[in-house]
């Protein structure tokens, strides 16, 4: 990604105090078991290690770690029975969820060979979870849990555990990126309007305002002809350009591309919503005409661009490229009532990773309901399972996220220069339609390749908003 973000998560693991001059045994088999769980976690994490706590201070100097690793998320170990004390002191001063981890050694017991200590140190599958989860609880702060063992080793769950690091991304990305709004939004679609200090408050999210002028300048000093021709050349690998692409035709494109990167770099963004609603004439004219593959070139770099100026729908895209690699902005195109098929799609910037083949561009006279005219781009999504994501608010300013699982299915697709995929949902096209609409998203929202509500479901939580469960 063009601006990288880590992660946050704090990490920690519980055991009874009094056990351990009773059992001295356990106290090396703890720490072995610890130090396995704390093995590297999937990039890009960095861990707050708060260590084995066994007392109430043990637990308070934890809490102090996470808080000054200002931590996206904790995942506690539950290494044997230990009392509520050793947990809400390291997160009550915390707001955000707490993932317990409640791991067994062993797969099964050898009864007639097993111990006390053995016992306590290998085969107690923790009857401290719902103990921690009644006092989580009550002190207001987000769980889960997950059971599985060691031995023999547990994919699913290492893949919980990768979800969860996943979502705790999306938070730190959110926290420590900016957003760009270039123009305002559709005059009229006030669905999109927003908020920018409720957006912060909520959402952690920074809005820095920019003008067209300056974008229209931002290539004026790039001079870097090694740097453009590059540039050039991966746009031509990444697109099929209609009537035959060259390095010429695509050099100022591929100049204007050189220098959003750097933009994005400075000003350290991750999320740009754009409208351009001038005369697009001179300079505005030329960057107008190319804009569309040249923020599709960033959003293959992981900035989620959306157009119209529809800073959710951006918000929505960068959560699905975090999780899942691809964000595809899209939104209710048509209906085929014969096949019982939604068809989904839309104009503009899209990502390359979301299609299956080489995406193609083609010169339009007239983009169609915006000012003037230029390059389109059109991605071809792959088949099989797809994600949708949108992202909205009620009255009082909460968010709520929207979701959906289909499947994309093969058959005919507009050509006129807009992605578009044929998705069938389990309830049908006509009841999706009227239930995706009954939960008052926004007209637009993101795609990925894949199913991921439930890692969806885990960026919830992390950011305390509901979701609503459309189909699956």
């Amino acid at each position: 990604m063009l601006v990288e973000t880590k992660a946050h998560v704090g990490v920690f693991a519980i055991a009874l105090g009094a056990y351990l001059p009773q059992f001295p045994t356990l106290v090396p088999e703890f720490e072995q078991q610890y130090a396995d769980f704390t093995q590297p976690r999937p990039a890009p994490v960095a861990l707050g290690d708060g260590g084995i706590v066994t007392t109430k201070e043990l637990s308070m100097a934890a809490g102090d770690k996470f808080r000054a690793a200002d931590v996206d998320l904790v995942i506690l170990q539950l290494l044997t029975y230990a009392p509520s004390y050793n947990t809400l002191p390291a997160v009550r001063d915390l707001n955000v969820p707490v993932v317990l981890v409640n791991v067994q050694k062993k797969k099964a017991p050898d009864y007639a060979n097993t111990d006390t200590p053995t016992w306590l140190g290998e085969l107690y599958a923790c009857g401290a979870v719902g103990e921690m989860v009644a006092d989580l609880e009550r002190a207001g702060k987000r769980h889960a849990v997950i059971t599985g063992v060691v031995e023999g080793g547990d994919p699913q769950v290492q893949a919980e555990i990768e979800d969860w690091c996943r979502a705790a991304q999306v938070r730190r990305r959110f926290r420590d990126t900016n957003l760009a709004q270039i123009g305002r939004p559709y005059p009229g679609m006030m669905d999109l309007y927003i908020d920018e200090t409720n957006l912060y408050n909520r959402m952690f999210l920074y809005t820095k305002q920019f003008d067209w002028e300056k974008m229209w300048a931002i290539a004026d000093n790039i001079t870097d002809e090694a740097a453009i021709r590059a540039k050039a050349q991966d746009i031509l690998d990444t697109f099929d350009i209609e009537g035959g692409g060259t390095i010429e035709k695509v050099w100022d494109m591929a100049k204007y591309v050189v220098a959003f990167e750097q933009w994005v770099k400075d000003e350290k963004i991750a999320f740009i919503a754009s409208h351009y609603d001038g005369f697009a004439q001179g300079k505005a004219g030329v960057l107008d005409s190319m804009l569309i593959p040249a923020f599709s070139m960033l959003i293959k770099q992981g900035v989620a661009c959306a157009v119209e100026g529809d800073i959710k729908v951006s918000m929505a895209m960068s959560i699905l490229k975090t999780i899942a690699g691809c964000g595809q902005l899209s939104e209710m195109y048509s209906i085929d009532f014969d096949e019982d098929i939604c068809i989904i799609g839309h104009s503009g910037s899209g990502d390359a990773d979301i299609s299956e083949k080489k995406p193609t561009m083609k010169i339009v006279p007239v983009f169609h309901g915006k000012t003037g005219g230029g390059y389109l781009t059109q991605f071809y999504p792959h088949l099989g399972p797809v994600t949708y994501l949108g992202i909205t608010q009620d009255k009082d300013g909460h968010f709520k996220f929207v979701v959906a699982e289909g499947v994309n299915e093969p058959g005919p697709i507009f050509t006129f220069g807009d992605t578009n995929m044929r998705t069938r949902f389990t309830c049908g096209a006509r009841e999706f339609c009227n239930r995706w609409s009954e939960a008052g998203p926004t007209h637009h929202m993101a795609a990925a390749t894949g199913r991921h509500i439930d890692t969806i479901l885990k960026v919830a939580k992390i950011f305390d908003v509901p979701v609503d469960i459309i189909t699956r």
